[in-house]
């Protein structure tokens, strides 16, 4: 069983960003092989939420959201990681609504945003988001802008 977390920056623990930012760089900055800032000063500001997915006090799935940045751009969801141990259970569709469930609770007449690494844009798809760019090169690995439906 999975025990979700979403929460304003404000109330993280020490212990829960330790383990978001080892979760984050285990698999963005080591497994991807991509050099690249991960803390980049998103994390403690704003109004900005972290959703963290527990599963026998180990983090299995995360993902950032960050609040909009003018009054009419939309809520990012971003960071968005499922362990590699718990990869093929199908978290990444809980995650995601637990992600939107998060957006709409908070900001709910705003737009939703992610720039989604390309090859999961099928998954994207399932959750009614459609491309709004066209593919980029993030830190070496293709992305694209993809917003609500």
């Amino acid at each position: 069983m999975i025990e979700w977390q979403d929460l304003h920056h404000g109330a993280l623990s020490a212990p829960q960003l330790y383990a978001a930012l080892a979760l984050r760089s285990a698999v963005f900055v080591v497994e991807q092989q991509c050099l690249y800032q991960d803390v980049d000063g998103d994390d403690l500001c704003g109004d900005n939420r972290h959703l963290f997915g527990w599963r026998d006090g180990q983090l299995i799935a995360y993902a950032r959201i960050l609040q909009p940045d003018t009054d009419n751009s939309p809520v990012v969801i971003g960071r968005v990681i499922i362990a590699p141990q718990a990869r093929g259970e199908k978290l990444g569709f809980q995650l995601m609504a637990q992600a939107l469930a998060s957006c709409r609770q908070h900001w709910p007449d705003r737009g939703i945003y992610l720039g989604a690494q390309a090859h999961l844009q099928d998954f994207y798809r399932q959750l009614g988001f459609t491309p709004v760019t066209a593919i980029y090169d993030e830190d070496g690995i293709p992305h694209l802008g993809m917003a609500l439906a």
